[in-house]
């Protein structure tokens, strides 16, 4: 199982690079730096190419709908090439709220853009020129639609890798067996080992039952919380607030993936009052609603040996990376964390 940790959206990003060398030197596998509306990721996983030499560089993700298609491959390709072919690029729908609200897009077609996206990218990094008759994306562009004098290109460098591998973050059905069909990996959020299969098996199935062989297996990719400790009642209350805003903010009654997800792990009733509250204003109360056997499940907070079960839990479940959040105020008390969950995983 590789082992990696998500950066934070905010802080010092200079101290941060000086952590992620530290981790290297302590044997993780993968960082991943997250996007949403922050400062962009690609300027940050080129600057820690420049800081590491061995570690994974992964987009944990770049939303799907502000870049073209070509573009997230050319972005990808030079992260490849700065890197000597260490990085993964991860994409995904993200929400109409960041997609509409923050880039003022239109959120429409996720998952006929992102099967057109990963076949473009592709396309790309095998210096083909571009020629893609799609839905969504039409290149070159029709003559009636534009000047006319667009013609294929193909790109002019050589990557490195003509198979960067590709990670989808995905929660409905639909979308992840999609995922499972053409993606090289998979990033659910909120990760529950005993009531994944129920939720997601059959897509699952049906996505690898149409995956190519040249694929290889598909990379299931957990991120939970992580703290290893002999008082486990004094950190689930850490990761509450997170909770309460995807399964209560993140869209409105009817139109929230995460509150969705959540619910078809049992918890119906319980994401119901966490929404309620949470769009009625009263934070607070919606994350004093969060229930800590949601925080257990979703994530691994307990001594050496409770955290131990609960990646055996998450292995027997499928999940081949652990790219966790680490709950640690320092950045020494995180470099010893990581290590020390380093050493726990093998």
């Amino acid at each position: 199982m590789r082992v990696g940790m998500f950066l934070n959206y905010a802080g010092g990003f200079r101290e941060v690079a000086d952590e992620v060398a530290e981790l290297e030197r302590a044997g993780l596998d993968l960082i991943a730096v997250p996007e949403a509306y922050s400062f962009d990721a690609v300027s940050q996983l080129g600057f820690l190419a420049a800081r590491t030499s061995t570690i994974t560089l992964a987009s944990g993700i770049f939303q799907i709908y502000t870049r073209t298609p070509t573009l997230t491959a050319m972005t990808a390709a030079g992260l490849d090439y700065v890197s000597n072919g260490r990085f993964e690029l991860g994409i995904g729908a993200s929400g109409p709220q960041v997609i509409e609200g923050f880039h003022g897009v239109r959120y429409d077609a996720p998952l006929g853009r992102t099967r057109e996206i990963v076949e473009i990218c592709r396309m790309v990094w095998r210096r083909e020129p571009v020629v893609h008759e799609g839905t969504r994306y039409r290149i070159p562009l029709p003559a009636g639609e534009g000047t006319g004098l667009g013609k294929p290109l193909k790109l002019i460098n050589h990557p490195v890798r003509e198979r960067i591998p590709i990670t989808i973050a995905s929660l409905g059905p639909k979308s992840v067996e999609q995922t499972a069909e053409i993606a090289d990996g998979w990033l659910p959020m909120f990760f529950h080992p005993e009531r994944a299969a129920g939720v997601w098996g059959d897509a699952l199935a049906a996505g690898r039952a149409r995956r190519s062989p040249e694929l290889g297996p598909l990379d299931i990719v957990a991120s939970p919380a992580l703290a290893i400790t002999d008082h486990p009642e004094a950190v689930l209350p850490l990761v509450k607030p997170q909770l309460a805003l995807y399964v209560g903010g993140m869209g409105a009654r009817g139109k929230n993936f995460y509150n969705d997800l959540i619910a078809s792990f049992g918890f119906e009733a319980e994401a119901a009052r966490i929404q309620d509250l949470y769009l009625e204003g009263r934070k607070d109360e919606a994350i004093a609603a969060v229930p800590d056997e949601l925080v257990r499940a979703v994530s691994l907070i307990g001594t050496a040996s409770d955290v131990a079960e609960r990646v055996a839990a998450f292995a027997d479940a499928g999940v081949t990376s652990l790219t966790v959040t680490p709950l640690a105020r320092t950045s020494a008390e995180r470099v010893a964390l990581m290590s020390g969950f380093r050493a726990l995983v093998g």
